[in-house]
């Protein structure tokens, strides 16, 4: 009886149902030690989008270990740079902007008083009083250790970050040559495919989201302080973060500087800056996503959507930054298993046409200026 069609349809049913029970104990597996799973996928992404700058040093005569530590080291700097700029920022503007979130929140319940719902001083009164017991009470403490626990998580996975960036940095290849040591032939061949177009989509993909994230974030930065909006410098740097988000992270970001506004500035301000808002997006959408992103991320925006949705669900805000470049490696992945990438081969091909025309111009001798 399993020889017949309904057979055959009942045998191909129960292997997709082994495959799909057995990749979702793989990934309940990666869930339990995600604070190990995490700063791993980091480390990588992170070497990836370095891993011109360490091949063009040890191009030019640098060490293995120097270069590592080169590149490690001026990315911690520049980090750091960051980070003290936003707080000597924060600390100038924190005051003015506590003044101005008093005000608009009085100008909000007056507001509110003026609608056709019945609001009255004394729910208002409520519901201020239900804010300050929790904040007093028991159940907040919870909360505040449970955040101080997850802050210990955070220092724990950046610390691993570093130590496995570094030695990514240092020996990547090596590591990935030392996993491909039992094939020979052509899954050799297929396990150095993947390797090289993992490194170029991440890598491409993280240069190129952060070139989008700096426009994005200067853009909106820049509008904010000309319409004195407080703390437009790290509103700007949370617009730069967000843009790691596709899709919702820059819309999500700037809602958050218009609300920002309102509170500050008023509702006119505000309006202005939704428009700013809408008009980075749709300058991100239709000119810089085209553009900078190139070869480095094919796929449609419902992939990213339920990559996205999956990515939040299995590990929050981290699993929706990492989600979509794990699916564009996958999908790389796909499309290099039984061969080169057409699209890639092409641009190669295009880059040595190029480089021969130049060794052929005139003036020029197999490459060699002619006196």
């Amino acid at each position: 009886m399993w020889h017949d069609r309904l057979g055959r349809w009942s045998t191909r049913s129960l292997q997709v149902l082994i495959v799909v029970a057995l990749a979702a104990l793989a990934i309940w597996a990666l869930v339990q030690v995600k604070l190990l799973v995490i700063p791993v996928l980091i480390s990588i992404i992170l070497a990836a989008a370095a891993a011109p700058l360490v091949g063009w040093l040890r191009r030019h005569g640098v060490s293995s270990i120097l270069a590592a530590w080169i590149t490690l080291l001026g990315g911690i700097l520049l980090l750091g740079a960051i980070i003290t700029l936003i707080v000597f920022a924060v600390r100038d503007q924190w005051g003015e902007l506590v003044i101005s979130a008093n005000e608009g929140f009085d100008e909000l319940l007056a507001w509110l008083q003026t609608l056709p719902v019945p609001i009255d001083q004394a729910q208002i009164n409520a519901a201020r009083d239900a804010v300050v017991e929790f904040f007093t009470s028991a159940e907040f403490g919870t909360g505040a250790l449970a955040g101080v626990e997850a802050a210990a998580e955070v220092l724990t996975g950046a610390l691993l970050v570093v130590v496995l960036l570094f030695f990514l940095l240092k020996d990547g290849d090596r590591i990935w040559a030392f996993f491909l040591r039992p094939f020979r032939g052509a899954q050799l061949a297929r396990g150095r495919r993947i390797g090289e177009t993992s490194v170029n989509v991440l890598g491409g993909y993280l240069r190129g989201t952060a070139v989008i994230a700096f426009v994005d974030a200067a853009a909106i930065g820049i509008g904010l302080a000309i319409l004195q909006v407080p703390l437009a410098l790290p509103l700007a740097v949370i617009v730069f973060l967000g843009s790691f988000i596709p899709i919702v992270g820059a819309t999500i970001t700037g809602i958050l500087a218009a609300l920002v506004a309102l509170v500050a500035n008023g509702p006119g301000v505000a309006l202005i800056v939704v428009a700013i808002v809408i008009g980075v997006n749709q300058l991100e959408g239709n000119f810089l996503q085209p553009v900078v992103m190139a070869q480095s991320l094919k796929l449609h925006p419902l992939v990213i959507l339920v990559a996205l949705t999956a990515g939040t669900i299995l590990a929050g805000i981290v699993g929706a930054v990492l989600s979509v470049p794990i699916a564009a490696v996958g999908w790389a992945m796909i499309k290099v298993w039984d061969g080169p990438d057409p699209s890639i081969e092409e641009r190669r091909s295009l880059g040595r046409r190029r480089r021969a025309a130049k060794a052929e111009a005139p003036g020029t001798a197999g490459g060699t200026p002619v006196a």
